[in-house]
């Protein structure tokens, strides 16, 4: 038997590992892949009705996202990265970037504790106790943080933490240019 006919199988597998560690690294659009596409981006947030998270008996509409350009940031006691961004959000918010939060699938006591501990940087927080809301904005799980125009319609979608680097590479630029749209 030819010698160099044993070396054919080993060819064609190494070109098959090869091929799908390039469809690994990118997806269909060639664009990142830990980048997570949101079927909302261009359309209003969601109807919902939630409570507030300190005062149930507040409750809030999609109309607090009206008005102005603001983040909605989608947070947890339960999230180990949320607790890392959560010093950069206050940071945020002190320099005059409005914060709706959003806790998702939380206790409301635990939730409120972390507020009076770490800072509040949230100018509303509501309460997503079951999650409802969290599943309409298509959220796979905690942080995720959506720009939302002066119209309360999604402009962006971030998963992950907020950071000083993807706020001044990405997040940033696309809040002041929301700014800029909403003066004009």
């Amino acid at each position: 038997m030819n010698k160099k006919l044993l070396f054919i199988p080993l060819v064609l597998f190494l070109g098959l590992v090869a091929v799908f560690l390039v469809q690994l690294t990118r997806n269909a659009d060639g664009d990142d892949p830990t980048k997570l596409e949101s079927v909302l981006v261009g359309k209003p947030v969601p109807a919902f009705r939630l409570e507030d998270l300190a005062d149930a008996n507040t409750v809030y509409q999609q109309d607090i996202f009206l008005g102005e350009p603001l983040l909605l940031n989608v947070w947890a006691t339960w999230c180990p990265t949320c607790y890392a961004e959560h010093r950069y959000l206050n940071e945020l918010a002190s320099q005059g970037v409005k914060i709706i939060g959003l806790n998702y699938k939380d206790e409301r006591d635990k939730a409120n504790r972390w507020l009076k501990d770490l800072g509040n940087p949230y100018v509303h927080s509501l309460f997503d106790g079951s999650g409802m809301l969290g599943m309409d904005l298509g959220v796979y799980g905690a942080p995720e943080t959506f720009l939302i125009d002066a119209s309360g319609v999604i402009r962006y979608r971030h998963v992950g933490d907020v950071n000083p680097q993807n706020w001044e590479e990405t997040l940033k630029p696309i809040y002041e240019r929301l700014q800029e749209e909403a003066k004009g």
